[in-house]
């Protein structure tokens, strides 16, 4: 069976994602397209057996590994035992969510060395993407509330900025507090990756429409008034390259 070793396992953010992606892609091979090889190799008469999603994108069904522990998070173990006592739909339903677990839990057992913004940033880039078993059953995901982006310049008189401390520029802020905080609880700072907190000061960026704390980019309130559309750093970066 292929095992990682400990000297190329992925250590960025990057790297544990497209580790992420990669097993992730194998699963849904073997649980889509592949799904009568994968049904058949899951025979009830064998021992303990586990899906495995590797970093080269393919699949295996086979033992678990020997060493205890383990060199990485192990798969739900006898998935074929239940194989014949359910429907082939259902079946295949619950070994998505497990597959689902194991993949989050090797993804996080890689990160173990990440600080916590870049845990949330290693979250928010797999949730992007649709569960096993989503892709299983068929359905889509929950849509989520609209975004910050698509209602910020009513909300804040026509200035791109989340404000909880400037209250002349956010009435209708301060008017809906718990309905903000609800809304933009998953937006994620571009610079620092802290999570929405309606005490702190935040800015757009009309380019990227990325969202940033003001002391991040170094922008206060009062700043902020002076400014009609905002460039990020990372935007006015980029066009200097391109000049």
């Amino acid at each position: 069976m292929l095992m990682a070793s400990i000297s190329s396992s992925p250590r960025t953010v990057e790297e544990i994602f497209k580790d992420f992606s990669a097993r992730r892609a194998g699963l849904v091979r073997a649980l889509t397209l592949d799904v009568d090889d994968f049904y058949s190799q899951c025979d009830p008469e064998k021992e303990n057996l586990c899906l495995y999603g590797h970093p080269n994108e393919s699949w295996e069904v086979t033992l678990p590994a020997e060493e205890v522990p383990p060199e990485l998070p192990e798969p739900a173990l006898g998935i074929n035992f239940a194989r014949d006592g359910m429907q082939r739909k259902d079946w295949l339903s619950l070994v998505a969510v497990h597959s689902d677990c194991w993949l989050l839990s090797v993804s996080f057992y890689f990160g173990a060395r990440l600080n916590r913004n870049e845990r949330k940033r290693l979250f928010s880039m797999i949730n992007d993407l649709p569960s096993l078993f989503e892709v299983v059953t068929g359905r889509k995901p929950v849509k989520d509330k609209p975004s910050v982006d698509s209602g910020s310049k009513v909300r804040n008189n026509g200035k791109r900025s989340l404000d909880g401390q400037a209250k002349n520029n956010s009435k209708l802020m301060d008017d809906n507090d718990g309905d903000e905080e609800d809304e933009h609880g998953e937006t994620i700072c571009g610079s620092c990756g802290g999570t929405y907190n309606s005490d702190e000061f935040w800015i757009g960026c009309d380019i990227c429409e990325r969202w940033y704390h003001g002391k991040c980019v170094k922008i206060t309130p009062a700043k902020a008034e002076s400014i009609k559309h905002y460039k990020c750093p990372s935007c006015c970066t980029k066009k200097g390259r391109q000049q």
